[in-house]
This record gives C-alpha cells, sequence and structure tokens, in this order.
C-alpha cells in the first residue's frame, strides 16, 4: 500500500498542484477543501502524514491540527499558510505541526521536508521496511510478510489489506460500513456476510493459537484491534 497523504487546503489550484506532485513521487493523495470536512477525515482515515493549510473555511487550521494530534500523537502534520510571522508559527507549533511551510513555495522544498517528517516518524524511504505492530504481531508492508510469536502467517491478498488496516486502526471500533467502502470499493450490503468470513478467516489465523487475542467484535458496531483478552 502506498504512503497515503490528506492534503487539507481550501485552494483548489494549490491543493491540486500537490496532489499532482505527490502522485507523480508515488504517493497516494486526498484533498479536503475545508477544516470540517479534513478534521473527518483525518480522523477516520488512516493517512500518513497531513499537509494541513491555516485559514480554512468551517474550522480554521490550528483547531484542526489539534483534534488530530489529540487523536493521533505520532501522525506527521505539515502545516502550509502565507501567514508567516513568528507568533503564527508558535501557535502553529503549539497546536501540534512538526513543521511550518510559509506560501508561496517551491514544491520541491514541500516534498523535502515531508520526506523528512516521514522519515522520523519511522515510515519507509526507499530501500527500508515499513513495520506495523500491535503485542508480538508485526506487519512488514514491504514483503507483505505476516509473523505472530515469530512464527510466519500465510495470509492472502485481501486478509494481509484486511489485517493491515486493522492494525493501523488499533484502538478504533471500524464499522462494516467502513470496511466496505475501504477494502471491497462498493457500498455496504447488509444481505452479505462477506465481511464477516474474511474476518473470520483471519482470526482463525493470528488469533487462535495465541494470546492475548486481537480482533475484537463490539455487537452492532463493528470490530476493534486492540492488546487485550
Amino acid at each position: 500500500m502506498s504512503t497515503r497523504i490528506l492534503i487539507i487546503e481550501d485552494e483548489v489550484k494549490v491543493a491540486e498542484s500537490i496532489r499532482r506532485g505527490l502522485e507523480d513521487n508515488q504517493y497516494e493523495a486526498a484533498i479536503a477543501f475545508d477544516g470540517a470536512i479534513g478534521r473527518s477525515m483525518a480522523l477516520s482515515n488512516p493517512y500518513d502524514a497531513v499537509i494541513l493549510d491555516l485559514n480554512l473555511p468551517a474550522i480554521n487550521g490550528f483547531e484542526v491540527c489539534k483534534a488530530i494530534r489529540a487523536a493521533n500523537p505520532k501522525v506527521p502534520i505539515l502545516m502550509l499558510t502565507a501567514l508567516g510571522s513568528l507568533q503564527n508559527k508558535e501557535t502553529g507549533f503549539e497546536a501540534g505541526a512538526d513543521d511550518y511551510l510559509v506560501k508561496p513555495f517551491e514544491f520541491k522544498e514541500l516534498l523535502l521536508r515531508l520526506r523528512a517528517l516521514l522519515k522520523r516518524a519511522g515510515w519507509a524511504t526507499a530501500g527500508h521496511a515499513r513495520v506495523l505492530r500491535i503485542a508480538d504481531l508485526e506487519v512488514n508492508l514491504e514483503t507483505k510478510i505476516v509473523t505472530r510469536a515469530g512464527g510466519v502467517i500465510a495470509l492472502t491478498a485481501k486478509e494481509f489489506q484486511l489485517l493491515e488496516y486493522f492494525v493501523r486502526n488499533k484502538g478504533r471500533i471500524i464499522s462494516k460500513v467502513d470496511l466496505a467502502e475501504k477494502l471491497w470499493n462498493h457500498t455496504f450490503d447488509t444481505g452479505t456476510n462477506v465481511i464477516e468470513v474474511y474476518v473470520n478467516f483471519l482470526r482463525k489465523k493470528v488469533d487462535r493459537n495465541f494470546s492475548p487475542k486481537l480482533i475484537h467484535t463490539h455487537i452492532g458496531l463493528g470490530y476493534m484491534m486492540k492488546e487485550a483478552d
């Protein structure tokens, strides 16, 4: 799976230019054109970094930054704004931003800063594996090898995608609708049990013979991956 970047920027030309540049450099990019939508997307999807404008409709960038940082202490946030005073920078850093780039800017500088933030956060650069972990479970995103307690677990491609999504969202309840839209790319059909079937397949492989159990059902709500019995 590609490194996923969320761009929260209300200037359409700027946002689209950044998106094209990121995609040209093998990143996956999504855009939100106001603060409320950006906050919602950031809190409901597993992005690897956020590029955040300051002056946004609905909710300003400082408040969006605080909300993202409260929910995810580790995700890199690059604040991008025309307000370049020391006071604004100080407020941005206090809100949780990791870096601050003032408009106008060269895309190459944005890319260099983004790569530095991703590397600092522990994500892959070329030639280095990315590994997600919870308890004694490890998911290598480069080699697609999954291990638990040191032993290799063989998964199908869809099972791997499901496990990766669970681990990226550990500690959060994930609904069946969310899984259907993110992993099966269709509107959830209440008449199908395909999600339950795949979750059961995954449980048999990563949980059945191990402790603690990692995949938990919240009746009527969905599933949660957490390190607890």
